[in-house]
């Protein structure tokens, strides 16, 4: 490859992150410039402005190339390949439609500043999908990090809010922490940096196991603690219920959309099954290791998360355990991505990200314009919604049903390919553990269509939607029913192409 395409493949592999920062520039210019009355538009040009360039991830010239797919640009940094496009447009979506939802927020809706922070923290979530380097993976982490801490508590004058900044800076720095000392000693040993060198350094080292392991548990805590699986959950409630609203919807999609598809690339390209690396004379299987803890993480995590959930009267943390529970379903596939050749479990926790991005931002998006109404969080509150806007009743029952796994919603598709792939991979009683989680997961959510629907509402004032909202409410719904009927077997082959780019390693 010569200069001049070496340097467009690079820039192609890297455009959606070179707009979405141009696009960041412009909204903290226009902040500057426009009076304050103007200013409510900056929420429209970021969040159209972000689902712009998710869309533009489709054009034949951006995606990559069969025969350029898996090319690795920036000296390595960064792999151009499908995982990186669909979990790339999974967080530029959910960080588009987390701004049209902030628009509802008065102390949000006219912030540049804000936006420009959450397209940064967007920024940073994009470069993890695509990181092939340890480099680059904790300077990407970091760069959603850091934003995160700082939304989650920018409403300064709000106690809840200072202290969920404060709660997810300290545990979260501490966890990255962690997570920092086990990829420095995974370069002790080996000398690498690049993701795939690194892999292959382990499998054909001279390396007892000990010390090795110690490094894959400490990575694995730092993993566990921005997917929100047990036992890294405990800030998960604190900060989803006091951070604002759109933040947390940010929080719960974006930033574990990122997550799971660098712990993907990450799992198979430095503890790579035996079979994957052919080339390598003498192979220590590391996979076996962190497949075990992968499955006993995934039980623990969808247990608890919905036996907490049952008992929860707030909105905001009934849907942070509930998020946890979904990501103990994920964590069933990433489970058997080891075990099963045919990307099946891939496959799966990419379709189900994405699927959980539409449902999520859904929810959230109608617990904001409710609680902008009511001034309440309270699932007792909730009472009567169907009659004070039947669109908003249907929206939520919607998302319910998805996070449920009910059809027509995505989320049935998304958790049949998971348990699927677990028994695929012979995993028959972990996709028996997730049905019988389900099971309980559906008592709770349809307890909520229950008081929308049956209960007496305290107040017969209507609920209006505002046009920001409508726009946002509108496309998560109809994403969440068409992944669920008409694009089910679109999405299904995007996901299966991408999980089968992760399969080849360099």
């Amino acid at each position: 490859m010569n200069f001049s395409t070496d340097v467009q493949a690079s820039v192609v592999a890297v455009l959606p992150e070179i707009l979405m920062t141009v696009l960041a520039v412009v909204v903290l210019g226009l902040d500057v410039l426009w009076p304050g009355e103007r200013r409510r538009d900056l929420g429209y040009l970021a969040g159209f402005g972000l689902l712009a360039i998710a869309g533009m991830i489709w054009l034949p010239g951006l995606a990559p190339q069969k025969e350029l797919s898996g090319q690795l640009v920036f000296g390595g940094m960064v792999r151009h390949d499908e995982l990186a496009e669909i979990f790339r447009a999974m967080v530029i979506v959910a960080g588009g439609l987390s701004c049209l939802i902030s628009m509802g927020v008065p102390r949000l809706r006219d912030r540049g500043d804000y936006y420009a922070l959450v397209i940064v923290s967007v920024i940073g979530a994009s470069l993890m999908s695509a990181a092939a380097d340890l480099i680059m993976v904790f300077i990407a982490l970091e760069t959603a990090s850091i934003t995160l801490y700082l939304l989650a508590g920018y409403l300064r004058d709000d106690d809840r809010s200072a202290e969920a900044g404060l709660k997810y800076f300290l545990f979260g720095a501490f966890a990255s922490a962690i997570m920092l000392y086990g990829l420095s000693l995974l370069y002790g040993f080996t000398g690498e940096t690049n993701l795939y060198k690194l892999g292959r350094a382990l499998a054909a080292g001279d390396l007892n196991d000990a010390p090795v392991l110690i490094a894959m548990m400490l990575i694995v805590v730092g993993f566990g603690f921005k997917i929100s699986a047990v036992p890294f959950h405990f800030w998960t409630p604190d900060v989803y219920e006091g951070a604002p609203t759109p933040i947390t919807s940010l929080l719960s999609t974006a930033s574990k959309a990122a997550s799971f598809g660098l712990l993907l690339r990450f799992l198979l390209a430095v503890f790579p099954p035996p079979d994957l690396l052919d080339a390598v004379e003498s192979v220590t299987d590391y996979s076996e290791y962190w497949v075990q803890l992968v499955v006993v993480m995934s039980v623990v995590t969808m247990s608890l998360g919905n036996l907490l959930a049952l008992v929860q009267t707030n909105i905001k943390r009934l849907l942070a355990y509930s998020s946890i529970a979904q990501a103990g379903y994920m964590l069933i596939g990433v489970a058997a991505i080891a075990t099963d050749r045919s990307a099946d479990g891939a496959a799966a926790v990419a379709f189900y990200m994405f699927m959980y991005v539409l449902t999520n931002t859904l929810a959230f998006g109608v617990v904001i314009i409710f609680s902008n109404a009511t001034g309440s969080d309270q699932i007792s509150d909730l009472g009567g919604l169907s009659r004070r806007n039947r669109w908003l009743g249907l929206a939520m029952t919607l998302a319910l049903l998805s996070l449920a796994g009910i059809p027509p919603a995505a989320g049935f598709i998304g958790k049949f390919l998971v348990f699927r792939a677990a028994v695929d991979a012979n995993l028959t009683w972990l996709a028996l553990v997730g049905v019988i989680n389900v099971i309980i997961g559906l008592y709770y959510y349809l307890v909520i269509v229950k008081v929308m629907y049956m209960n007496d509402s305290p107040d017969d004032q209507p609920i209006t939607v505002s046009t920001p909202y409508g726009w946002a409410l509108g496309i998560s719904a109809a994403g969440v029913l068409l992944l669920g009927t008409l694009l089910v077997s679109p999405l299904i082959n995007w996901a299966t192409d991408a999980a089968q780019s992760l399969y080849v390693l360099l």
